[in-house]
């Protein structure tokens, strides 16, 4: 089996090459190749012998997503995207990677022909929906988006079950909850400082909040997110219907709870780490993003969230290194 990862040098991208890796099967077929593609060549993953094309360059330039199937790969995985604060504040560069470049993949999965037809997962978002909003939401209600990201996004959950019906490719998008903690750097995501509270104190470093204690937002693990990605590989579609994007399951989470958690594991001197500092345009963005979630169709699927957020955050430890003991705190910075 042929893998194709886009966006593969980003942190979900690498978490999954590493399960791909390490396991070396998908939907119970043996990953003979990967192809990895990034802004910059994405490192390929250690410990594999089986042959590894690593590709920089951007994939929404003209060409370079007919590159990216010349061979033919039979999985897919389309996690290539410009984030949502970067989609917001740079509206071109939005539209052209997260919808011109997603079409221009899968114009050119049709253009191959000859009865070429992959098996693609496509990360979306919770983003394609927007306020007003029922609480919970289910995962059937219709799209809304409040940002460019999630307009986008939305477009690209509409083209992908359209591909699919027209018999192109055979698409499941699934809709991942922000994934907590992340491990590294904040990036220009809105969402960030929902694992900024955490991984930095974790670290001994100060993080800032710049919403209200009381904002909920619904979060998954890596860990699981990567579960999610490698199940819809290989779930039997046919039970999807015509509407082949789903809401995964997560878990719904208020900062202050995430506070508590943090507290409650690696002690009270941890949280005043945490500074408060409103940010208007991050609060506005968050106002508008949903709370918590349905997610019967994903669950009926075989779908598994994490069973709790402390759960969640250990895991990261363990991931991290961190262990069941935390660094010494550096203190307050200025």
């Amino acid at each position: 089996m042929h893998v194709l990862v886009t966006g593969a040098g980003g942190m979900i991208g690498r978490k999954l090459l590493e399960v791909l890796a390490s396991g070396g099967t998908l939907a119970g077929r043996e990953v003979t190749r990967m192809t990895l593609s990034d802004l910059v060549a994405p490192q390929p993953p250690e410990f594999t012998a089986m042959p590894v094309t690593s590709l920089a360059g951007d994939f929404a330039r003209p060409g370079a997503a007919e590159d990216l199937v010349a061979h033919e790969p039979d999985v897919i995985f389309h996690l290539a995207a410009v984030v949502s604060g970067e989609a917001e504040t740079d509206f071109e560069k939005g539209y052209r990677v997260n919808l011109d470049g997603t079409r221009a993949l899968f114009e050119a999965i049709r253009a191959v022909g000859g009865g070429y037809r992959p098996r693609v997962v496509f990360a979306s978002s919770l983003a394609v929906f927007g306020a007003p909003l029922p609480d919970p939401i289910p995962d059937t209600h219709h799209r809304t988006p409040l940002t460019s990201y999630g307009t986008q996004k939305a477009i690209g959950e509409l083209l992908l079950n359209d591909y699919t019906r027209r018999g192109f490719l055979d698409g499941v998008g699934l809709r991942l909850p922000t994934l907590v903690v992340r491990p590294g750097k904040p990036n220009r995501a809105a969402s960030g400082f929902f694992s900024g509270i955490i991984r930095e104190p974790l670290n001994g470093e100060e993080a800032v909040l710049p919403v209200a204690d009381d904002v909920m937002h619904w979060m998954a693990s890596p860990r699981a997110a990567v579960g999610y990605l490698m199940h819809a590989a290989s779930l039997d579609t046919a039970a999807l219907g015509d509407d082949r994007n789903l809401t995964m399951p997560g878990l719904a989470v208020t900062v202050a709870e995430e506070i508590e958690t943090l507290a409650r594991i690696a002690g009270p001197t941890r949280t005043e780490l945490i500074r408060r500092e409103h940010d208007a345009a991050i609060a506005r963005i968050v106002a508008g993003w949903p709370r918590r979630f349905t997610a019967a169709r994903a669950e009926a699927l075989g779908f598994r969230p994490d069973p709790d957020f402390e759960t969640l955050v250990r895991a990261y430890m363990v991931d991290a290194g961190i262990g069941a003991s935390v660094p010494p705190a550096s203190g307050r910075s200025g």
